[in-house]
Formats: C-alpha cells, sequence, structure tokens
C-alpha cells in the first residue's frame, strides 16, 4: 500500500508511519510538499487545510491514499480563550471518499490566540517558540509538548487524529452508506 502524506513535517509523517504499522503491518510512506495558507482559523479552514492536503498528497505521490493533517484554532464556546487547537486529518482515496479524524483538543495561552486573531502571528509555532525558546517547536513535541510538561507530544496528537480517521477505513462493511467526497468538502464538482 502507498499512502502519500501531505506534508514535510517529520512528526506528521512518523505518525501515519505509526498507525500504519499498526494495522496493516507497515506502508511505503510517501510525503509530499503541499501549500496551505498559514494557520487556519476555525473548523471549516481547518478541515479545508487537511483536505487539500490530503488531495495533493494523493496525487503527487500516485498513491492509494493520501493524508493530510491540518492544526488549527478553533472556535469553541466556554473555554478560556474562546478557541482550541485540534489537528483534523482527512484520509482521501482514488474515489475521492473521505474519513476524517480529530485528536484532543488544547488551550493555547491567551497571548497565541489573541497574536494570531490579531495578526501579530501567521502561526501559533511563531509564539510559542517566544514564549518557550524552542526552536521549531512544531517539529518537535509541539505546543502540547511544552505545555504538558512533554507528557503529551505533537506526534500523540497525529497519532489520534489517524487513527480516528482510519476507523470507518478498518472496518467499512460497518459505514456501507454514502461517505463524503473531498469534492463535496472543497465545494467543487469532482
Amino acid at each position: 500500500m502507498r499512502i502519500g502524506v501531505g506534508s514535510m513535517n517529520e512528526v506528521k509523517v512518523e505518525a501515519v508511519r505509526i498507525c500504519f504499522e499498526r494495522f496493516f503491518g507497515g506502508a511505503d510512506i510517501v510525503p509530499v510538499s503541499v501549500e496551505v495558507p498559514p494557520q487556519p482559523i476555525g473548523f471549516e479552514e481547518t478541515l479545508r487545510g487537511a483536505v487539500i492536503r490530503a488531495l495533493e498528497a494523493l496525487e503527487s505521490a500516485d498513491a492509494d491514499l493520501g493524508i493530510g493533517i491540518e492544526a488549527g484554532l478553533i472556535k469553541i464556546p466556554y473555554t478560556i480563550t474562546g478557541y482550541v487547537d485540534q489537528h483534523v486529518c482527512a484520509i482521501v482515496d482514488a474515489d475521492e471518499k473521505v474519513t476524517l479524524g480529530f485528536s484532543m483538543t488544547l488551550e493555547f495561552p491567551e497571548i497565541v490566540v489573541r497574536k494570531i486573531l490579531s495578526g501579530q502571528a501567521r502561526e501559533a509555532e511563531e509564539v510559542m517558540e517566544e514564549i518557550s525558546g524552542i526552536r521549531e517547536i512544531g517539529r518537535k513535541g509541539g505546543a502540547v509538548g511544552y505545555l504538558t510538561r512533554d507528557h503529551v507530544r505533537r506526534i500523540d496528537l497525529c497519532v489520534q487524529a489517524v487513527t480516528s480517521a482510519l476507523i470507518p477505513r478498518l472496518s467499512p462493511q460497518l459505514y456501507d452508506i454514502n461517505w463524503p467526497k473531498a469534492s463535496d468538502l472543497l465545494g467543487r464538482r469532482a
């Protein structure tokens, strides 16, 4: 099985490798560089980024499945800042059928959310690097690693998202209904 991953980020690629080793005994994992807008804000933008990454990986890697993982700020009422960070995974097959998965959420410190929403920062990673002093924090333990004192790392969030997106593909007979299509999620015709 050939799996395209819409990222060159080692954490995302390794998370996919772990999941496919765990559930399928391995696969040929092909990272693909994908251009997406910086720091998505809102569920729709985050979902869109994940689907774009998955589609481009599917096509560029000539893969059986394309996987996109995107982290975004998602508005949630009653949270401290009004937003949480969540990783969204989209898995797309050759028929453009999509399955989605999600990680646990976390709250960034208020300064991170404020700087992103005001345009003072393009990515949460920039502000978290300032706070933590860790360069390229998103390619390491991530903000969650820093904020949990390294008890939960970014790879854990990515594995959660990929695993939950794989669930319908592990037992497709239990999900024998019309699966969403990538073109529907992106608002374009197939």
